[in-house]
């Protein structure tokens, strides 16, 4: 969620008659002089960020949230919304946007509230007073929902059917989905994994009745690669997601806030989001 800069060349001719010299040695110190100064200006900036990596802004994911950020099957490039968008911010903070090896979603508030590892935490991190108590967020990004995932023949498919001893629900460790499954289907089984992918794969086989994740996640899946599951809920809960920023880094908070506000401004994010969910959210 990298840009190439390039640097004008200039040569002069031998041939310059003594007065085109001048000027045209005058004109071009004056640009070169600019130039330096804004190059140390920025560079100094930067700095002042406290980056992993300088010059790099560093983001981690547990790239397991199609589309939000994943790998296609027998690839190590990430893909995705959040891919997208944190390549635009990166853009507008004159950065290069690079990605962590995966990671398990309920580490990714940890590793930035330790820090020296990665910048951000980027994962369609739902933003929460318990979070907060943690890391730092980013002003949100992109509003969601929670949903429920059945067979899509199933005949129990309402809360109070899946609500019942006996019942399996799958939800992603650490997440929203998980907390949300534990607090309205108590009486069933919360069964806690690794990814949504995880989650679906198992209700598919049978191995659970349900799966709680991030509506804008389990629509995408069930579409593309799980197409006899469906959502037979869709949970209105308001979420908004943030990107994680450490509580001791708030010079970088700032400075990510600014850039995701000129992406917004310029219609950069709304085209991002089309082209990942087909429309704004």
């Amino acid at each position: 969620m990298n840009t190439n800069l390039t640097r004008r060349g200039f040569v002069a001719s031998a041939g310059l008659a003594l007065f085109g010299l001048a000027a045209c040695s005058s004109s071009n110190g004056s640009s070169s002089t600019s130039s330096s100064a804004s190059a140390d200006t920025s560079t100094s900036a930067n700095s002042s960020l406290n980056l992993v990596t300088e010059g790099k802004l560093t983001s981690v994911s547990d790239m397991a949230n199609p589309p939000f950020s994943y790998y296609d099957t027998g690839s190590t490039e990430p893909k995705g919304f959040e891919v997208d968008l944190m390549a635009a911010v990166a853009e507008e903070m004159g950065l290069e946007s690079v990605w962590l090896p995966a990671t398990k979603f309920d580490t990714i508030i940890p590793l930035i509230k330790q820090g020296g590892k990665a910048d951000l935490g980027v994962a369609n991190i739902t933003i929460t007073d318990e979070r907060k108590q943690e890391i730092n967020f980013s002003d949100p990004y992109i509003d969601s929902n929670l949903g429920v995932v059945t067979k899509a023949d199933s005949t129990e498919t309402t809360k109070e059917a899946l609500n019942v001893s006996g019942k399996k629900i799958a939800a992603q460790a650490g997440t929203t989905g998980e907390a949300w499954a534990q607090e309205n289907l108590a009486n069933a089984t919360v069964v806690s994994l690794d990814d949504p992918v995880q989650a679906l794969t198992g209700v598919q086989t049978g191995l659970y009745d349900a799966a709680c994740a991030d509506l804008p996640v389990v629509k995408y899946l069930c579409t593309t690669s799980y197409t006899d599951l469906s959502v037979a809920i869709e949970v209105p809960t308001g979420d908004q997601y943030g990107m994680a920023v450490s509580k001791d880094n708030k010079a970088l908070l700032d400075a990510v806030n600014e850039a995701l506000q000129a992406v917004i401004d310029s219609g950069k994010r709304d085209e991002i989001e089309t082209k990942w969910f087909g429309s704004t959210l």
